[in-house]
C-alpha cells in the first residue's frame, strides 16, 4: 500500500528457465503477522508480546507517500513488507518492467474485521 506496483513480462533466458518461469507476485513480508501486531490474550486482554509496527508508524508512511488509506489493520502496514525495488532487482533479467503503478488510494478491511483467510 505505501509505494508503487509493477506490471512485470517475463524475459527468455537461461536464469528464467532455472527458475521455471516463474517469477515473483508480490514483494514479499519481511515481518510476520503476529510480529507486526503482537499478540494479545483474547480473554483477559493482556499483551503477551508487544508489537513492531505502530498506528503511527503506518500512518506516516502513507503520509508520506500522499495516499488515502481507509481500512487496513497493522499488520498488512508497509513496515512489515520487503521493498520493491530490492525484490526486483534480485529476480535480475528474467522479468522486464511494462508499467509502474503508483497507488492514490487504498481501501481494505479494517483491523477489527474477521478475516477467514488469516484470522
Amino acid at each position: 500500500m505505501g509505494e508503487q506496483s509493477v506490471i512485470l513480462e517475463g524475459v527468455e533466458n537461461e536464469h528464467a528457465r532455472y527458475s521455471l518461469y516463474s517469477t515473483v507476485h508480490g514483494a514479499g513480508r519481511a515481518m510476520g503477522r503476529r510480529e507486526a501486531t503482537g499478540v494479545v490474550d483474547r480473554k483477559t486482554g493482556e499483551v503477551k508480546r508487544a508489537g513492531k509496527v505502530t498506528s503511527e508508524m503506518m500512518r506516516a508512511w502513507v503520509d508520506r507517500a500522499g495516499i488515502e488509506l481507509r481500512g487496513a489493520g497493522l499488520d498488512e502496514s508497509p513496515d512489515c513488507y520487503k521493498r520493491l525495488d530490492e525484490v526486483l532487482e534480485s529476480v535480475g533479467e528474467t522479468v522486464r518492467i511494462l508499467h509502474r503503478l503508483t497507488p492514490v488510494g487504498v481501501g481494505m478491511a479494517g483491523a477489527n474485521e474477521f478475516d477467514p483467510y488469516k484470522d
